[in-house]
Formats: C-alpha cells, structure tokens, sequence
C-alpha cells in the first residue's frame, strides 16, 4: 500500500511530507551503484552524455528517464517495459517499510547539503506553498506527463528548497541524529561527488518532520516541468490517490545554501557573425581574451552593472552589454517588478530572442545547455552562437516568486542536484 496516497492532510496550510516504500538498486544485481546513477534528464548533454551514461552499465536510470527510440510513443513503452523487466529480475526492489530519506552530497572541496526525500502532497501556486518561479514548455510537460503515465512511477526527485529558523530542532534534528548511523547506501559518482541514502521509519522521526514542514512554504530550485506535470496528472485521476503526491527532495538553505549557476543558450541556427550584426548599434560589442574562465570573468565583471551576455562559437568571446534603454522600453513588459524587467533572462528572451533575432523558443532551434564548456564546443562544432549567462542570486529569485512572478524559463541552475536513480518512487506500490 502507497502511505503517501491515503495520508491525512496536515490542519495547517503548508508542506506535507509523507513516507513511501522508495524503490532502489539491488547493489548485488548492478556494477556499481556509482554506474548506474546520472544527473537529471534535463542536465544529461545528448548525444555524447547519453552514450557515455549507457554505456556505464545496461541498467543505467537514463534508460528509463531518457528512453532512446524512433517515436514518444516507443520510447515510453519501452521504459516501461524496462522497469518491468528490472523490478521482475530483482535489479530493483521496494523498500518493505514506508519511509522518508534522508540524502547527504558531498564534493571534493568540502561542500556538504543534506536533504530530505519525500512524497510531497500537491498544491497549486496560488495555495503558496510550493513557489514555482520559471516559465515551463507545454511540449516538455507533455513529454514528462507522458513517461510517467507509461511506467507509473516517479523517476528521479524535484529539488525544493524551504528556509528553516537556523536551529538545530525539528527536521534538522532528526536529519542529524539519522546521519550519525550506518547509510542504505554509499557511493561516489564521476563528478566527484559522495552520496549517502538513510532511510528515517520511526514514527517519532516522521511525525517530527511532519509536524516542522507543516507550516512551511518550498521553492522550486529544480524540475519546474516534471511540478507541472505532477499537476497534470494528479488532475487525471480521482483523489484520493498515490497522484496526489510527488517525489521531491527537500533542503533547508538556511543551512545548506544552495549554488545557482546559469543556464546558457545554444542557438543552432545563427552563425556568431549574424547574430553580432543583428546587435551592432542596440549593444556594445567587445571582443574579450580567452580562455573561458577570463572570458567568464569579465561578463561576471560587466553583468555587476547591467545586463551582460558572452557570445561564443566563432572561436572567439565576444562581451555584449548595455542595451540601448529605448529598446528595452519598447521590447518588455512593463507591468512587471523591476527586477523582473531587468533580469538577463528578460531581456535576453523578449529583446534579442523575440525582437532583434526574432528566434522561436522550440527545440530546434535553441538548446538549454548547464555546461558552459559544453555549450561552447557544441556551437563551434555546429556553426551556431553560445550566449552565455551570468546567475541570478537566489534573494531575487525568491523574492520574485513569492510575488507570483516567474522567470522566462530555464533562468538559473540550482545546485548540487540529486543523483537519479538513487530512490524512485512507484505509484502503484
């Protein structure tokens, strides 16, 4: 039986964590647990990520959050017929006590986070519970909405954030004393990270957490689309139901801040010199010295005084800055905040990508790379332009979506992400 889909909602408005019988890796049925992780669907850099995650062990996760086939309809079915066919063979089992997990990342320079994982109940944004704080794309929701209908399951963990009251009681307590015993799980990844699963089942431990969450508001730091599609598919089915809850990891920043890094643009169709022309007289252009980190150093250095972006793909960088005020005023909204307004998001989608480029936002034309590196080597090897961004500090983020307001989608990074494949959660158990 699914706890997190007959539990009692909680009497204050707030978040409502439930237990639920996580489904894991058999550590005896795979290589290592190590090769069997990746990074979330959307960080994974296709074709040569994929390729290389596949080829890491036959039942790498990305075979199920990244199914490879000729059509949706295939690539879903397919999933589902390979999580069938692991659960059959044992290379995952259930957990045969509902739980929450508590989920520690460290790296090699001594970043630690630690989290807890969770069904959490659903709620839209007006509730104000769970504060999303990006655009999502209807075609990606569908794709997500699609999968998880196939295979019945929640592959991998939203990231959310909440701000706990900087002492060491409630969650935090009970994240503590379950961090000081032996974990289910320890591995490292490739990235250099270490990560380590515990399970929490003691009744004390959940209502603890329960009871500290229960007044608390989240934000969405990562999986803006695979929230909506929980939405989506909680408005599909009768309630009550294992649907009307979500896999999510929850970190207290008050504690463990998170990193935010960019997100960049990779514009397949516009060779660099085209799009440096299309600018010439609305921006100031000016060629910077490689290599990247010097090149990111002076957009860092340029975005501490207005809107700045690094174009790249022409085997040089060149720094784009300080746009015309006459053209911002006529290109954004300004029934908006001003920090809305002037975010480098903004003004890149509804300035140059909308106006001066006039690019549709579609797959095939722009791809949201993490890499920065990455980003660059595939716009000089495809003829294209990397518009690199500098990140939004996550005060600004906050404050805006606590106003209702979202940013042009795909606007910050939020980090360490959770691993995939460490804990999934089955709709049907």
């Amino acid at each position: 039986m699914n706890t997190a889909g007959t539990a009692d909602v909680p009497a204050r408005m707030g978040l409502d964590l439930t237990p639920f019988r996580g489904l894991r890796y058999d550590p005896d049925r795979v290589g290592s647990l190590s090769a069997v992780t990746s990074p979330p669907y959307d960080v994974v850099v296709r074709p040569d990520g994929l390729h290389h995650l596949e080829s890491a062990d036959p039942h790498n996760i990305v075979r199920l959050i990244l199914p490879q086939a000729t059509t949706p309809g295939v690539r879903n079915e397919q999933a589902a017929d390979t999580l069938n066919r692991w659960l059959s063979e044992g290379v995952l089992t259930t957990d045969t006590e509902p739980g929450l997990y508590v989920y520690e990342q460290r790296d090699r320079d001594g970043l630690l986070q630690r989290g807890v994982i969770g069904a959490l109940r659903l709620s839209e944004p007006a509730d104000g519970v769970v504060l999303p704080h990006e655009d999502v794309m209807p075609h990606v929701v569908a794709d997500r909405a699609a999968l998880m209908r196939a295979t019945s399951a929640n592959l991998e963990p939203l990231l959310l954030t909440y701000r706990g009251d900087g002492t060491d009681s409630g969650t935090t307590a009970v994240i503590e004393r379950t961090a000081e015993g032996p974990p289910l799980l320890s591995t490292t990844t490739e990235d250099g990270f270490s990560h380590r699963l515990w399970a929490v089942t003691q009744p004390t431990d959940l209502a603890e957490v329960r009871t500290d969450l229960a007044g608390r508001q989240a934000l969405i730091a990562d999986g803006h689309h695979r929230w909506a599609t929980y939405l989506r598919l909680r408005a599909e089915h009768p309630s009550p139901s294992a649907w009307d809850f979500g896999l999510v990891l929850l970190v207290d920043t008050a504690r463990h801040p998170l990193r935010v890094r960019a997100i960049h643009r990779l514009l397949h169709r516009l060779p660099v010199p085209e799009a440096l022309a299309a600018l010439d007289g609305s921006f100031r252009i000016r060629d910077v010295a490689g290599p990247l980190d010097e090149a990111l150093s002076a957009l860092s250095t340029a975005a501490a005084d207005g809107n700045a972006f690094l174009l790249a793909g022409d085997g040089a960088f060149h720094l784009v800055d300080r746009p015309s005020p006459e053209l911002l005023a006529r290109t954004i909204q300004q029934d908006r905040p001003e920090a809305w307004r002037t975010l480098d998001a903004t003004v890149l989608h509804a300035t140059l990508l909308d106006h001066v480029w006039r690019i549709p936002d579609v797959p095939e034309h722009i791809a949201y790379i993490h890499d920065t590196a990455a980003t660059v080597a595939k716009a000089e090897r495809d003829g294209g332009t990397a518009v690199l961004m500098h990140p939004v500090h996550e005060e600004v983020v906050r404050a805006l979506a606590s106003q209702g307001v979202t940013m042009p989608r795909k606007s910050t990074s939020f980090g360490p992400k959770p691993a995939s494949g460490l804990v999934l959660r089955a709709l049907g158990v």
